[in-house]
């Protein structure tokens, strides 16, 4: 009933979890169900006695489960029918950015992760967080007040000589620190963007970012990206008709295409908005992902033009949120005015533990291997998909994601509610278009797609559609 994986990055306690969710949440479990003791479960599955201990008990606390003394585990009775909630959320799946910021966390206990947009926990530097936290601990870190509006200042410093690395020219006045990238493209956007105006987006791009802009009132337009980065002659052509106010743009291994715009685009993306009086919002999280050592906006402009964001969160953690803006000083200053009035200081807390992890000494050998396991996991993602008869938009074997379609299946979110009840979440098309549509692209998080399931399910759907087409 209940399949373990030891050969994947998730723990076997949290696939015990939740599988077990799973299975109650569809009704393959009904309230009242007795559970398998624990020694048989741990008998049965090849597992130790403890592992199983440890998740009977996070179902109980997180209310699934009931432990009655003598008698066992058993299914918990809970307000509503579970499976008439659940399947009414499926029928309500709606692939836009709404969807994603909601059902995308909400279905974050998958077992299977293929569509989500962050990394597994083993391959995140959670050995220098816990020696962070336990150095402050040490210190006798103050926990109470708040923290400084731009953030902290040690940090701030460390990021202004980081940046140096990538030819970008600032100091600690340049920095601002923000909760995680979204607060600070939130920043930018509200800073930049009036009800009315024209923003410029990547198409596909981040759905997160359209619905934010889109919730200012700006109106978007999509510009389309190539393997090769940017449609050129698309950008100008729209900047021609549009006038816009913005572009918000990520040029290095963007998601959802990981395509990377070269340096003669960059030239050209500055040359039109210096031109054309446009401001540039350069989202480079991913620029800690990428073994080779290329320009960006912000390098080329130096922050005459470009606001550029960053982010700890694909290569530290993204529980901490700690990113971070960069940007000419008085531009900056209104950003941390608009952080202030939204949510006052960002957590000193969070940015002194990440402060402590990149100065311990193994930052850059974590960096070094996270970077040589994307690079595997991509080779053999790509094979597995090509294997299937998957069309690759990319292959630069580097960043988080691939961006693939199969001819024969055409409805990337019929494809993906297919997969919930199956314990996969996929990253369909639509979701990160401007319009959306139907389409058959799919985003791969090649850190979460080295599993069999996944392909079996996917070889299952190619062949009922090929069945249905013949028939």
């Amino acid at each position: 009933m209940l399949a373990l994986n030891p050969e994947s990055p998730t723990p076997l306690v949290s696939q015990i979890v939740d599988g077990y969710r799973r299975l109650i949440g569809d009704q393959t479990l009904k309230p009242g169900a007795k559970l398998p003791s624990i020694r048989a479960f741990a008998a049965s599955h090849g597992v130790s006695v403890f592992t199983v201990v440890e998740a009977y008990d996070r179902l109980v606390a997180q209310g699934w489960v009931v432990s009655r003394a003598t008698a066992g585990f058993f299914v918990k009775h809970r307000p509503g029918d579970t499976a008439v909630r659940t399947e009414r959320a499926r029928e309500d799946l709606r692939f836009d950015a709404r969807w994603y910021l909601k059902q995308i966390f909400e279905n974050r206990n998958l077992p299977l992760k293929a569509g989500c947009g962050w990394m597994p926990n083993d391959w995140l530097f959670e050995d220098g967080v816990r020696r962070s936290l336990r150095q402050l601990s040490g210190d006798g870190a103050e926990l109470g007040g708040y923290g400084l509006p731009h953030g902290h200042a040690g940090l701030r410093i460390l990021i202004a000589e980081s940046l140096a690395e990538h030819q970008i020219t600032a100091t600690a006045e340049h920095v601002l620190l923000t909760q995680g990238s979204s607060q600070g493209l939130d920043l930018a956007a509200r800073r930049v963007v009036k009800p009315g105006d024209v923003v410029l987006v990547d198409d596909p791009g981040y759905p997160n970012l359209m619905f934010m802009l889109r919730f200012l009132g700006a109106r978007l337009v999509g510009v389309p990206r190539t393997p090769g980065g940017y449609d050129l002659p698309a950008l100008e052509a729209l900047i021609a008709e549009h006038r816009p106010r913005a572009f918000f743009t990520q040029p290095r291994l963007q998601s959802p295409t990981n395509s990377v715009a070269p340096l003669a685009q960059l030239f050209r993306v500055l040359q039109l908005a210096e031109a054309h009086d446009i401001m540039l919002v350069e989202n480079d999280i991913c620029a800690d992902l990428d073994p080779q050592a290329r320009p960006s906006l912000a390098s080329l402009d130096q922050l005459k033009r470009v606001v550029y964001v960053g982010s700890y969160s694909k290569t530290i953690s993204p529980n901490v949120r700690v990113g971070y803006v960069v940007a000419s000083p008085d531009v900056l200053d209104e950003l941390a005015q608009l952080k202030m009035v939204s949510g006052l200081t960002s957590s000193d807390l969070t940015e002194r533990i990440v402060f402590g992890a990149l100065t311990e000494g193994r930052w850059r050998k974590h960096l070094k291997s996270l970077r040589d396991r994307l690079a595997q996991a991509h080779g053999a993602v790509a094979q597995r998909l090509g294997d299937l008869g998957f069309e690759l938009f990319h292959e630069p074997k580097a960043g988080m994601y691939l961006w693939a379609r199969h001819p024969d299946l055409t409805d990337g979110a019929e494809l993906s509610r297919q997969a919930v009840p199956e314990g996969i979440m996929l990253g369909p098309g639509q979701l990160f278009l401007v319009e959306p549509r139907p389409t058959g692209w799919l985003r791969f998080n090649v850190a979460f797609s080295d599993d069999r399931r996944l392909y079996e399910f996917l070889a299952r759907q190619i062949a009922q559609q090929a069945h249905s087409a013949a028939a």
